[in-house]
């Protein structure tokens, strides 16, 4: 085992795993020889106050030399907990993970139940079920979606069914969903399967994990590219610009930047699409 110590966020000196950077660049789409290249620089890196930020910062500056789409796959996480603070961006983006599985989709849906209006952050539907699906975006990885959270949401669910049974047809299904772009806890997971609630979370279920489900929709966060600024990315969030494919369809998107700096962007965006 490597014997480098590296600093976590939480100030935690733990050995600098060698297999887990190789793990991230090997889904990322990276080459065997890439990956072993950028191991190496990694590991000439000063130890002293290194930390897992700077391990990922250094990793990311060499993959993108290498290639924009694969700094983006690498990337992607960190790219999911930027579409905050306020949430929204996240059930936009979830709102088109739903439609590629060819459903209509609404975000923010004002919903009756018995007694109060809720508001749903993604109803999702064909002709045969429903979707009613609660986001939970956190900008830290580390933070999990807890059994309080499924109870919360399971009792919204059965309120707003409650009603629907009423106003359409008999034979129609209702689905629960809970969407989190980090983890739940155990109990979370427990509850839910015992009560037929889908979760889905960055890791999980091993079929059908939100990282999962990006990799094979190609649906790239706009936070991914790196030829935006920060502002830049925060301007198109709030006019809900949240896929590179929608500036790809309408480079009118991008009226507000520079000419030249426009070609940049969409060529990136075109190697993200094109790659997935």
């Amino acid at each position: 085992m490597n014997k480098t110590l590296i600093k976590k966020s939480s100030g935690a000196l733990v050995p600098f795993s060698s297999e887990k950077l190789e793990s991230s660049l090997f889904r990322s789409g990276a080459s065997l020889e890439l990956i072993k290249k950028i191991t190496i620089a990694i590991l000439r890196l000063p130890t002293e106050r290194l930390t897992t930020k700077d391990v990922y910062k250094h990793a990311y500056q060499l993959l993108r030399k290498s290639s924009y789409q694969l700094a983006a796959r690498y990337k992607l996480q960190k790219a999911i907990l930027e579409l905050g603070p306020s949430g929204y961006p996240f059930e936009e983006y979830v709102s088109h993970l739903f439609a590629f599985q060819g459903l209509d989709t609404s975000v923010g849906v004002a919903m009756n139940g018995k007694r109060i209006i809720h508001e749903v952050d993604v109803w999702a539907k064909n002709h045969e079920v429903q979707y009613i699906v609660e986001c939970k975006h956190h900008g830290n990885q580390s933070y999990k979606s807890d059994i309080k959270v499924v109870l919360y949401v399971h009792s919204r669910y059965n309120d707003i069914v409650s009603q629907l049974r009423k106003q359409q047809a008999p034979d129609l299904q209702y689905k629960c969903w809970i969407v989190t772009n980090t983890r739940f806890t155990a109990d979370a997971i427990s509850y839910a399967s015992g009560e037929n609630i889908e979760l889905m979370a960055w890791n999980f279920p091993s079929k059908g994990s939100l990282r999962e489900r990006i990799d094979i929709s190609g649906l790239y966060p706009i936070t991914c590219l790196s030829s935006l600024t920060k502002s830049e990315k925060q301007h198109l969030l709030d006019q809900k610009i949240v896929l590179c494919k929608e500036l790809l369809d309408k480079p009118e998107h991008l009226s507000f930047i520079r000419s030249n700096k426009t070609t940049k962007v969409i060529n990136e965006c075109r190697s993200l699409v094109k790659g997935s």
